[in-house]
């Protein structure tokens, strides 16, 4: 078994960085009920358990990425995987603010074991075929980590939005 002590420092960092934008996302889920959770309090779409949701559903997809390459992404132009990531966003009927936080630590997990146990940071995979991305692109292990990081912390940045628009709570700051 690997232990944070074996790992490099560069692992213990992006673990860290992961860790602390997580935080920050799901604080701003504390003491919400399932109905605030799915709240709409600004102009946009955008709800706090729809985040956690959808930051969940797209680190799963860059899990599979890592594992398999470029057939674990959707294709762009499949109506599917188009309405697939439009209802990442929302909370489902019967779904819970509970069962959203159980998955996406799940998916954490899966995360952080993959930081522990990738063979090299450096293995890349070509990108798909998509409008926002360079042709031709390919991503390091190492980029797509950061990128769940990014993408963590710029919606953690959101749900803080929307978290102080629902009761005046502030989650960040």
């Amino acid at each position: 078994m690997t232990t944070d002590t074996d790992l490099s420092a560069e692992r213990v960092d992006l673990l860290e960085t992961l860790a602390q934008h997580r935080h920050f996302l799901r604080n701003t889920a504390r003491g919400l009920t399932d109905e605030q959770a799915a709240t709409r309090s600004t102009v946009s779409e955008l709800t706090v358990g729809g985040l956690i949701k959808h930051v969940a559903d797209q680190e799963r997809l860059w899990q599979e990425f890592i594992a398999v390459g470029t057939s674990a992404m959707p294709d762009s132009d499949d109506p599917a995987g188009q309405q697939r990531y439009v209802d990442s966003f929302r909370m489902a009927p019967g779904e819970t603010l509970a069962g959203l936080l159980a998955a996406y630590d799940e998916v954490a997990r899966r995360t952080e074991e993959l930081i522990r146990t990738v063979p090299d940071l450096d293995a890349a995979h070509p990108l798909p075929a998509a409008p926002w991305f360079p042709p031709g692109a390919r991503w390091s292990l190492r980029r797509v980590l950061l990128h769940i990081a990014a993408e963590t912390a710029q919606h953690a940045g959101h749900a803080d939005i929307i978290r102080e628009a629902i009761d005046g709570a502030k989650t960040m700051g």
